[in-house]
Formats: C-alpha cells, structure tokens, sequence
C-alpha cells in the first residue's frame, strides 16, 4: 500500500495518510496543479497556507533556508509532533504558502508518512478533513466526501497524539499553536 500510494502522490494525486498526530492529506508539495487539488478537496481558502512534510534533514535543507544554529535545535526537537515556521527556498510554490516567504515544516515521527514522503519527496501536511471539521485520528473518521475525492486511502491505525501538532516560528523563537510536542518546544527554546 505505501509504494503504491507514493505512486500517487509522484503521479500527481491525492492521498491520505496517517501521522502520529492526525490523518493527513499528501500530494507532490512541489506541485501546483497537486497542491491546488487539495485545496479543492479540502474546501479551504487559497489565502490560508498548507504546510509540507519531510522525512529527512537533508530534505528539509531543499525546501528551506535554515542556519546552522536552527538546525541544531531542529535536530533537538525533530521527528516529534512538532511543526515550525521557516524560510522557504525559491523551488516551494506559493500556492503552498498563501505567497507567503515562509513554510510550515512537519518531519513526522511516523514509519508510515515517513516511507510514502521517502519514495515520493516532500508532500503537503495538512488534516484530511474539509476546512473547518475535526481532524481526523483514525481511517474510520476520514468523511466519505474525503475518502471519495482521493487517489489512495492509507490506514496505520489510531493516530498516537490525536491532536495537531504544537507550530513553532523557527527566527522569531515563538509558538504560534500549541498542540502535541508542546512541552519539548518549551523546553527548547528556553
């Protein structure tokens, strides 16, 4: 199932895909046309940005402008349920990011996105629900109208966390939601 959902995911589709904090929906983050079909199948607003997953460091450095002191601390505080905000490179669209210089950043600590994101590249990170509903932290509460709009369904079981990710503003040193990882962030950064 993981090969043939990164197939998708390479070939331009949609898929969903479990994380330790909640499902996700994963497309080619590097592609428009990829990105904008999950804009449309979430039902949100172009103007509100969709982060993008990793599975390495090394794919972090080609996404993002990071200094060697962030990565030290990133190193400290990634795979977890973290996200952080950082300085996007010039090859991250700015659909992804609402045209916006910067590019939230999940590295999950999940063997299965972590295999799909490994065969595919880096792939959008957002919950698979529509805009605005409860994210989803099993494969039984992924809607119907989700599960109909995708290429590929991928069940890994009851999401550890169960609640989003805490969202770290890399330069500025600030949480900007708090959520799973929390206190590892707190930690960190003080």
């Amino acid at each position: 199932m993981i090969a043939s959902a990164a197939r998708f995911v390479i070939g331009g589709g949609v898929i969903v895909y479990p994380t330790e904090t909640v499902y996700g929906l994963g497309a080619n983050a590097l592609d428009e046309q990829a990105v904008m079909r999950v804009y449309q199948i979430k039902k949100r607003p172009l103007s509100q940005p969709i982060f993008l997953a990793i599975s390495s460091f090394e794919m972090l450095n080609n996404v993002a402008d990071v200094s060697e002191e962030d990565m030290d601390l990133l190193k400290k505080l990634l795979p977890w349920p973290i996200s952080v905000l950082v300085r996007r490179k010039s090859l991250v669209p700015d659909i992804l990011t609402a045209g916006s210089p910067f590019v939230g950043i999940r590295y999950p600590d999940h063997e299965t996105a972590l295999r799909i994101i490994d065969s595919a590249g880096p792939i959008t990170s957002t919950s698979a629900n529509r805009t605005g509903s409860p994210s989803p932290t099993s494969i039984v509460e992924v809607s119907r109208e989700i599960a109909d709009r995708v290429d590929a369904v991928v069940d890994g079981g009851k999401c550890r966390y169960s609640e989003s990710s805490t969202l770290l503003d890399l330069e500025r040193r600030e949480i900007i939601r708090k959520g799973a990882g929390l206190e590892r962030v707190l930690k960190a950064i003080s």
